[in-house]
């Protein structure tokens, strides 16, 4: 190796790998003056030795080396961790010799010479070679400094998702309590209604924790859950009804998602209250489709149907629900008078 005590105060580190010690000097005493220190290695071997110690900016390297072409050495060189950039040096006017050691990882090439504007080429390719790896660097510690905070922030989301669930479900075990300790069936069935109300919200912030998703849900597994959990919940003898569920796999914007599970457990509820008479199994189908930007919501069944010009049963409160759950969406809920039963429909954009 070439060096020598002053090579101490020069913070740019170049390795020259080539056959030629004369050569070798030249280039340490020329590239000093341009803050360079220079260091020799006599082949590929040493060079990589040499490299993989640290402590090296950058790398020039010859074509034409003992007992090898730097074209078999760049290869390895790349290989190594963090290389530094490697300017080729080639006395061949050959393009394909400069366009080889550029698909091999080169940084630059230049056309060796032996004048003074052959090493003050060098020093300005060798500068913007180190201004090229600096600046990828800073973009790499960027990105990782970027990476880093959108994990946490992602971290931070699903613990805020988990806590939104289980508060969701506390208030779920309230409202469960306070519907055991009351003997009114009114006031009964309202608080069941608004059980099931919480629990689609809280089955949204649930997903979004357990899948890490970020903004989306994967809408057909949310809604196949909570029309498991709503079946779960109303069927028995009095209402021995089946849930039919037909949905598209894809992945819809959260706040969307919380609107149509709204929706659905509102239209699937109706359908088990009123669809069909006390004790008669009957079908409900819920249908999740995908056209283009928009997103299509059916729910049916082949049961009494539902007349619009009477007044609506129960409350009230699901119509009010289900009109402001709709607006929301930028849409409004239809029903087709044509079907045989009740059949909801909600188009709405998913962007």
């Amino acid at each position: 190796m070439l060096e020598s005590a002053d090579d101490a105060d020069l913070e740019i580190r170049i390795l020259c790998m080539n056959d030629e010690e004369t050569l070798a000097l030249r280039l340490k005493e020329n590239l000093a003056r341009h803050g360079f220190a220079v260091e020799w290695a006599r082949d590929g071997a040493a060079g990589l030795k040499r490299v993989a110690e640290g402590g090296i900016d950058a790398v020039v390297i010859d074509h034409l080396l003992q007992s090898e072409t730097g074209l078999d050495v760049l290869p390895q060189l790349m290989a190594l961790p963090d290389h530094p950039p490697v300017i080729y040096a080639t006395a061949s006017d050959d393009t394909g010799i400069a366009v080889a050691a550029l698909k091999a990882g080169a940084d630059d090439y230049v056309l060796k010479g032996s004048s003074p504007d052959y090493f003050d080429l060098l020093a300005a390719t060798l500068e913007q070679a180190l201004e090229r790896a600096s600046f990828r660097r800073e973009t790499a510690d960027a990105q990782e400094v970027i990476c880093q905070q959108r994990d946490r922030a992602e971290m931070l989301l699903a613990e805020v998702n988990h806590r939104i669930a289980n508060s969701l479900g506390l208030v779920g075990a309230l409202i469960r309590m306070q519907s055991s300790m009351t003997t009114d069936q009114v006031a009964i069935d309202a608080l069941h209604e608004t059980q099931m109300r919480i629990n689609a919200i809280a089955s949204v912030h649930r997903r979004l924790y357990n899948s890490r998703q970020i903004g989306t849900v994967q809408l057909d597994e949310y809604v196949e859950n909570l029309l498991s959990e709503l079946e779960a919940s109303i069927r028995d003898d009095k209402r021995p009804h089946r849930i039919v569920l037909t949905a598209q796999p894809m992945d819809v914007p959260t706040d969307k998602v919380v609107t149509l599970g709204l929706i659905v457990s509102e239209l699937v509820t109706n359908a088990f209250k009123y669809a069909y008479n006390e004790g008669v199994e009957g079908e409900i189908r819920v249908i999740v489709e995908q056209a283009g930007e928009q997103l299509r919501l059916v729910v049916e069944d082949d049961g009494a149907g539902f007349d619009h010009s009477r007044p609506a049963k129960g409350t009230g409160l699901g119509t009010k629900i289900l009109t402001a759950m709709a607006a929301s969406l930028k849409s409004e809920l239809t029903y087709d008078p044509a079907h045989r039963g009740t059949r909801a429909v909600l188009v709405f954009s998913i962007d």
